[in-house]
């Protein structure tokens, strides 16, 4: 039995790219520091451990895979950072500085649950 005129499922959170894991003279740009939106706490950041997360950009020319207008960077969630909410990511290729201050989805998969 499927319900007629279902709104579609979101399986995504976004977030916000803060920049890049660092300290006072030395930055790391193979990891990087994810808002995620409702999260709050580091205990609610338990669930987000492992889950995918995707940078999606537009493609300048045709040159997407499959005649697609957009390519994704995957990263996966990594740790927490800190006790508000924001997490460490890392991605299968670094983000690039342009980046910083731009969304990301963060998936509700794989799950732990």
């Amino acid at each position: 039995m499927t319900k007629q005129n279902a709104a579609p499922v979101r399986l995504y959170v976004n977030g916000a790219i803060l920049g890049y894991k660092r300290g006072l003279r030395n930055q790391y740009n193979h990891t990087s520091l994810i808002k995620i939106k409702g999260l709050d706490s580091k205990e609610d950041a338990q669930f987000y451990l492992g889950k995918k997360v995707a940078y999606i950009t537009k493609v300048s020319t045709n040159g997407g895979k499959n005649g697609s207008k957009f390519r994704v960077n995957w990263g996966k969630v990594c740790r927490a950072h800190g006790s508000n909410g924001v997490v460490k990511c890392k991605f299968a290729r670094d983000l690039p500085p342009q980046s910083i201050g731009g969304r990301v989805r963060v998936m509700l998969y794989p799950s732990n649950l």
